[in-house]
């Protein structure tokens, strides 16, 4: 099979590698689109954690089911999406509920080969039905995931004001999904297309620019002079991340749902008046893809507007850099393997 491997930062390189084999547990997958997320361009570029050299990116996955193992729900042709977290069911963070922060876990496409091949073995487990869901939206489930498990984590409530730093495809599904918990969005980028596609696709009630003049004066007149109660962060920048602490109400909450290989910096006596409560959220757990799942089903999200850029998988390595350069216009990426 055809494979596509990240063999160091800036470099990419197809590749013809065997099949997978059928194990016990397990199914084999024949990958139909892969979506490409801000951690597949951090592998790329150099900058991000947990990650090392060679790897096949891909872990936004859709595809169709053409082995299995055991007994299961699941049928042969059957499309189906994919949680992309492995992990050991044994730690404690298994042990209490939590296997999307896993001690031992292996993420597709981050700590093991993910998905830019033609076919994929993982476990039965991993796999959720397509319910009649598109493969390009299918290969949207993950993502949208990792936004409703952030907004999980700050228990967003009913009419309180929401700030989320970032309105790249992960911050677009956080909004969503704060959305639909019945926050008030405010979504707060330094790309003015993208606040625009925010505004005019999502329907986020307030948008401010983070370069223009005093961006703190414009949430706090949105927020009538509270400022958020919850703060989410979906950038990876440092900077940003920092500066996320200054947008924050007395007794709020701040998640940081971007990630980032530095150290962060911040102004105890700040943070300290405020009684704050800093949290991060990772990955994302079956209840939050049940979640996205019905949202989708039922018509509360309709991602294919995030869709911006559609390439066949023979055509990834030449395109790969220019997703990296804002000027190009991509909110999602997404390859299609035929």
């Amino acid at each position: 099979m055809n494979s596509l491997r990240c063999t160091a930062p800036g470099q990419l390189a197809y590749g013809v590698e065997a099949m997978p084999d059928l194990r016990p547990n397990e199914a084999i997958v024949r990958i139909k689109r892969i979506g490409i997320c801000g951690t597949d361009l951090h592998a790329y570029e150099g900058t991000q954690p947990y990650f090392s050299y060679p790897r096949i990116l891909g872990h936004e996955l859709a595809g169709e089911v053409v082995a299995i193992d055991g007994t299961t729900t699941f049928t042969l042709g059957e499309a189906v999406t994919i949680m992309p977290y492995f992990h050991c069911g044994s730690c404690i963070a298994c042990r209490s509920g939590k296997p999307n922060c896993c001690q031992q876990m292996q993420v597709c496409g981050v700590h093991v080969d993910g998905g830019m091949r033609e076919y994929l073995s993982v476990p039965t487990s991993s796999l959720l039905p397509g319910n009649g869901l598109s493969f390009d939206e299918l290969a949207l489930v993950e993502p949208l995931a990792i936004g409703a498990h952030g907004v999980r984590r700050a228990a967003v409530q009913p009419g309180e004001h929401v700030l989320v730093v970032g309105a790249g495809p992960i911050g677009l599904g956080v909004m969503e999904f704060a959305r639909i918990a019945g926050g008030i969005v405010t979504a707060l980028d330094i790309n003015t297309n993208r606040l625009d596609f925010c505004q005019q696709q999502l329907q986020v009630p307030h948008v401010v620019d983070a370069r223009s003049e005093n961006p703190i004066k414009q949430i706090r007149a949105i927020t009538n002079g509270d400022m958020p109660t919850v703060v989410i962060d979906a950038t990876g920048s440092l900077k940003a991340i920092e500066q996320g602490f200054s947008y924050l109400a007395h007794g709020g909450r701040y998640v940081l749902v971007g990630l980032q290989k530095g150290e962060i910096s911040v102004s105890h006596p700040e943070f300290h008046k405020r009684e704050a409560t800093l949290m991060s959220s990772r990955n994302a757990t079956r209840s939050d893809f049940d979640h996205v799942m019905i949202a989708l089903a039922i018509g509360q999200i309709n991602p294919l507007t995030y869709i911006t850029h559609h390439v066949s998988f023979e055509q990834v390595a030449d395109a790969f850099a220019s997703w990296l350069d804002p000027t190009s216009g991509v909110i999602k990426a997404m390859i299609s393997i035929d």
